[in-house]
């Protein structure tokens, strides 16, 4: 970590002019995934975290620690009955984002907003900036902070920001939007439309789409292609959805294989701050006679939380499930998203609130959508259910029922195919196309 900053002088020619300042937040696992596909054009193939880089001042590490800290604990508080909802809106709603009608101006700057500019006046991130201006490379940033403490500090390369949700509030855009040089990527229509309202200029809008990982799709959606057949095999047993649209399947798919390389599996990740826990402990004892039978595989995807994992060891060691539950967790955040995304290529079903990896239905994932904790959230889980690439969760206790109904009926494989066929996959290759051209 103590030479992410420092010029690799060995590298020349074009290797060299493909680098960028690719940085992220350690704030949650959102803005981190979504710059973990785009390590081949960081700098030292290293992300660099805003709030969390070797040498950080600690009056800045201690104002990022408070948000953070904010942050996760009303994400848990909200589980408590009537306070916690109570709180969690209060905080919610300095995020909220506006209904798109009616239509009206929306740049001007909410409170939010104006406050982070404010402790970006005082030299909030200076020190960040002023180490990436010994090597000016693009900076390209998963959070828009980053994005305005570049501006601010007159850093003199491009700016970009990706954003990693479907829709987004007032807070993305800066100040005075029409005079910013922060280009932004755009996951999706809805981000697209959204920065227009707010006031940035349509010239520093990209529709990129979001950057899913790599090894999961392919430069010409090889890896992808295979991973879904083997997929709508499980979506689809009774063979109701891929006979109805045999030629929609063959001409995007070719030939699907007589039998799937994995048996039938479900994964349930968990938000980084550890929020609905209790949830795939409903679903797993609703589920247990078919995990008990080998006709299921159920992952629990936790990130790097050595207490979460010790929860579910110790709420599944007397369900004597046979290895066919899964705890995914890891040391670090690269490796958990490394074995995170190895896992998905052998996954049938996502289901988890729609973070940004309500984007993943992009890989022909369905997304069960788990309740949305915050304004985003609710955006990203209309998002998801408008292209079809969705279904909303019933009530847990009784996952034998009403998933294999959707299972057995071909719902899950259309929604599948929906997101496979809807969703923009090539978003990293898009997103490294667009800075390593702009570079001088």
């Amino acid at each position: 970590m103590k030479n992410n900053f420092v010029e690799n002088k060995k590298a020349e020619g074009p290797e060299r002019s493909r680098r960028a300042w690719v940085v992220a937040a350690d704030m949650g696992y959102g803005h981190q995934r979504t710059a973990y596909p785009l390590r081949d054009i960081a700098f030292s193939g290293r992300v660099i975290n805003a709030n969390s880089y070797h040498g950080i001042p600690k009056k800045d590490k201690k104002f990022w620690q408070q948000t953070r800290t904010l942050y996760e604990l009303v994400s848990r508080f909200k589980n408590i009955p009537v306070l916690g909802n109570i709180t969690f809106s209060i905080l919610d709603s300095f995020q909220k984002i506006m209904k798109y009608y009616p239509e009206e101006d929306l740049s001007k700057p909410n409170f939010v907003l104006k406050n982070i500019f404010r402790f970006i006046d005082k030299g909030w991130g200076k020190d960040l900036i002023e180490r990436f201006k010994k090597n000016p490379l693009p900076v390209v940033s998963t959070f828009f902070t980053p994005a305005f403490m570049a501006e601010e500090f007159k850093y003199p390369s491009p700016i970009y920001c990706v954003v990693c949700d479907a829709d987004i509030n007032r807070s993305w855009a800066p100040l005075e939007p029409k005079k910013s040089k922060i280009k932004y990527l755009a996951p999706c229509t809805w981000v697209r439309d959204r920065l227009k309202l707010y006031g940035v200029k349509e010239s520093n809008i990209f529709l990129t789409g979001y950057p899913l990982p790599k090894e999961n799709v392919g430069k010409d959606l090889e890896i992808l292609k295979e991973d879904m057949k083997n997929r709508l095999i499980n979506l689809d047993p009774q063979k109701k959805y891929t006979t109805t649209y045999s030629p929609l399947v063959k001409s995007l798919l070719g030939k699907l294989p007589e039998k799937s390389n994995h048996p039938l599996t479900i994964m349930f990740s968990i938000g980084g701050a550890g929020a609905q826990k209790e949830i795939p402990l409903d679903i797993i004892n609703s589920l247990k006679e078919k995990i008990i039978n080998r006709k299921l595989r159920f992952i629990i995807a936790i990130g790097v939380r050595e207490e979460l994992r010790k929860y579910y060891a110790e709420n599944i060691k007397d369900l004597k499930l046979d290895g066919w539950v899964h705890i995914l967790s890891a040391i670090t955040t690269d490796e958990y998203f490394r074995v995170f995304n190895e896992a998905l290529r052998e996954t049938d079903v996502l289901w988890t609130k729609p973070s940004e990896l309500s984007f993943y239905a992009g890989l022909g994932i369905p997304i069960i959508i788990a309740p949305p904790i915050g304004s985003q959230e609710d955006f990203n889980k209309r998002w998801l259910l408008h292209v079809g690439a969705g279904l909303a969760q019933e009530n847990p206790k009784y996952a034998h029922e009403w998933f294999y109904d959707s299972l057995n009926s071909g719902d899950l494989a259309e929604v599948a195919m929906q997101g496979f066929v809807e969703i923009e996959k090539m978003g990293a290759y898009n997103i490294e196309k667009l800075v390593v051209g702009q570079q001088k």
